[in-house]
This record gives C-alpha cells, sequence and structure tokens, in this order.
C-alpha cells in the first residue's frame, strides 16, 4: 500500500526532526531507565510503575515510528518554491468574510502541522482547500455547517514562521 505523500515546509521538517532526535536520544533512555527502576520492585503483576513505564514506551516507539513514516513520505517546501501570485502552501493570506465583514489571516500548511489556534490552516481545511490556488481578488464559497460561506482573497504574502 503506497502511504500518501506528507506536504511540509521546511520549517515543519526540521520540527519533525528535533522532536524525533528528542525521542530517541532523550525520551527512550528516561523510560528505559523508568521500566528498569520498576523490575527492581518485584513483582509485575502488581506493579503500577512498570505498567506505566511500559505504557509509556509504547506511545514513544508509536510517535517514533509515525514521524519517521512522515518524514519518509514528505515532500517538502522550500521558502524558494513559494509563489505569492496564488494562494498555496507555505503562503500566508489575507481572507474577508464576506457577510461578516471580517478578515483573518492564516498561513496555509500541510495537515500535519496544521493548528489553527496558532495562525495555520491546513490546505486541506475546507477554507484551506476552498482559496488553494485562488489570486488576491478571488471570491470562494466554502460549504459550512450554517450553509455557504463566500470570502474574498485579499492578500497573499511570504513570511517566516515565528
Amino acid at each position: 500500500m503506497n502511504k500518501p505523500i506528507t506536504v511540509l515546509t521546511r520549517k515543519g521538517e526540521e520540527k519533525l526532526k528535533a522532536e524525533l532526535n528528542e525521542l530517541r536520544s532523550v525520551r527512550r533512555r528516561e523510560v528505559a531507565e523508568k521500566i528498569k527502576v520498576a523490575l527492581s520492585f518485584g513483582d509485575l503483576s502488581e506493579n503500577s510503575e512498570y505498567d506505566e513505564a511500559k505504557n509509556e514506551q509504547g506511545i514513544i516507539e508509536s510517535r517514533i515510528a509515525e514521524i519517521e513514516a512522515t518524514l519518509a513520505h514528505a515532500q517538502v517546501i522550500d521558502d524558494d518554491d513559494i509563489s505569492t501570485e496564488k494562494v498555496g502552501i507555505g503562503t500566508t493570506v489575507k481572507i474577508l468574510d464576506i457577510e461578516m465583514n471580517q478578515e483573518m489571516e492564516f498561513k496555509i500548511i500541510g495537515t500535519k502541522e496544521a493548528d489553527i489556534n496558532n495562525g495555520k490552516m491546513s490546505d486541506e481545511s475546507p477554507i484551506g482547500a476552498a482559496i488553494m490556488g485562488k489570486k488576491v481578488g478571488d471570491v470562494v464559497d466554502v460549504e459550512a455547517p450554517v450553509g455557504v460561506i463566500q470570502f474574498k482573497v485579499l492578500e497573499i504574502r511570504k513570511e517566516d514562521e515565528e
């Protein structure tokens, strides 16, 4: 089965690599030490410290595998590849909710990096998907639970994250 390609910005790739390094070099060692200490307590049948450490180990190994798979199938978008002619991954977009007359600004990024609370919208979200490939001045309709919402693209630019 082919794993779908994950689109990442260069910063997103760097963050995942740093997390992977932390998990492999620090967290694995910490959990191994917890397991070793818990084993010294003896009877494993009633050893909650051992159970917790093994559970934590499973979570860490699962996250390591997830990051490795993401990086193995990632398409990294360099800042130089980002165009401000059209909305695309890596662009920061200012849009207007026409009905509410409310402006919003988001950085469009791949799903794995999405963090709407920090202004990072996935290219696969309803609004993100609707504005992908649009130019300044374009108006798009987005299907929402409350009905169709219209947005107008006001600005497209590149900028550094954080």
